[in-house]
C-alpha cells in the first residue's frame, strides 16, 4: 500500500508537470495569436494615417489662398500625424521582434537576476528587460576580425551560463545572434576565415554557443543566427567607417522549442 501510494504519488506530480508545460505552450500560443493581430490592425491603422498624410500634404501643396493660421494648422496636423506614424512603426518592429524570438515574458526572479548579471558588467553586457535579450559588446568579446572568445568575456559567459542553468532559468532555451557594422574585411587572412560580414557574424554566434556548450546549456537549447551588417541599432558612419555600437552579439532568453 505504501509503494503504491508512492508511485499514485509519482504519476500526479508527472502529470501536474505535463499539464503545466502544455498550459504554458498554449498560453504562449495565445499570447502570440493576439501579438499577431494586434500588428495586423496596427498596420491597417498604419496605412490609414499614410494616406491622412498624403491628403494633408496635397493640401498644403494647393493651398495659396489659404490664411497663415490655417497653413500653421495644417503643418501642425501633418507633423502630428508624421509623429504618430513613426511611433505606430516602431511599436510594430517592436511586436514582431517579440514574436520572432519567443514572444514570452520571462518570470521577475530571472529577469532580476539578468538584470544583476548585466550591472556587473557594465562595459560588456547591456540586458533589455522588455525583449528579455542580452547584448554583448563584440570590441569586448572579441579581437578585430576574430571569432576566438577573450578570457574576460568566457568569465562572463561562465556566469551567465550558472543563471541560465538556475532553476529560474533551466526552462527556456537561447538564441544567439551576432552582428558586425559595415566595414569591409580587409586583411587577407581574415578574409580566408571570414570571406564576409555574415560570415564573422555567423562564427562568432557560433564561438559564443561553443563557449556556453562548455558550461553545460544542452545543445538542443541553442540556436544561432549571423546578421553581418544589415540589422544595424545605430546609424554607421559615412563611407563605411562603422560604428562600434553594431558590432554585437545578442543573447535571447525565450520559451523552451521556440
Amino acid at each position: 500500500m505504501r509503494i503504491g501510494g508512492i508511485l499514485r504519488g509519482f504519476f500526479v506530480c508527472a502529470c501536474v508537470a505535463v499539464i503545466s508545460g502544455c498550459a504554458s505552450m498554449d498560453s504562449l500560443k495565445v499570447q502570440n495569436e493576439r501579438q499577431q493581430k494586434r500588428i495586423a490592425s496596427l498596420e491597417s491603422e498604419l496605412q490609414v494615417n499614410k494616406l491622412k498624410i498624403d491628403q494633408a500634404n496635397r493640401q498644403l501643396e494647393s493651398s495659396g489662398s489659404r490664411s497663415g493660421i490655417e497653413l500653421d494648422a495644417l503643418k501642425q496636423k501633418t507633423l502630428a500625424l508624421e509623429e504618430d506614424l513613426a511611433k505606430r512603426k516602431n511599436l510594430i518592429s517592436q511586436m514582431q521582434q517579440q514574436l520572432m524570438y519567443g514572444g514570452a515574458t520571462l518570470p521577475v526572479e530571472l529577469t532580476v537576476m539578468l538584470e544583476d548579471f548585466a550591472k556587473a558588467k557594465p562595459d560588456m553586457v547591456e540586458y533589455d528587460s522588455s525583449r528579455g535579450v542580452l547584448k554583448f559588446k563584440s570590441d569586448l568579446v572579441f579581437a578585430s576580425g576574430s571569432d576566438k572568445v577573450e578570457p574576460a568575456a568566457e568569465a562572463a559567459i561562465k556566469l551567465l551560463c550558472d543563471i541560465l542553468n538556475s532553476e529560474q532559468g533551466k526552462g527556456f532555451d537561447v538564441i544567439i545572434a551576432g552582428h558586425t557594422d559595415d566595414v569591409k574585411i580587409s586583411k587577407p587572412a581574415t578574409r580566408e576565415r571570414h570571406p564576409t560580414n555574415w560570415h564573422l557574424s555567423s562564427d562568432r554566434a557560433i564561438a559564443v554557443l561553443e563557449e556556453m556548450t562548455k558550461n553545460n546549456i544542452a545543445p538542443e537549447r541553442m540556436s544561432v543566427r549571423g546578421f553581418g551588417e544589415f540589422r544595424p541599432i545605430e546609424a554607421n558612419k559615412p563611407n563605411k567607417k562603422g560604428n562600434p555600437a553594431n558590432r554585437r552579439v545578442e543573447i535571447y532568453v525565450v520559451a523552451k522549442g521556440v
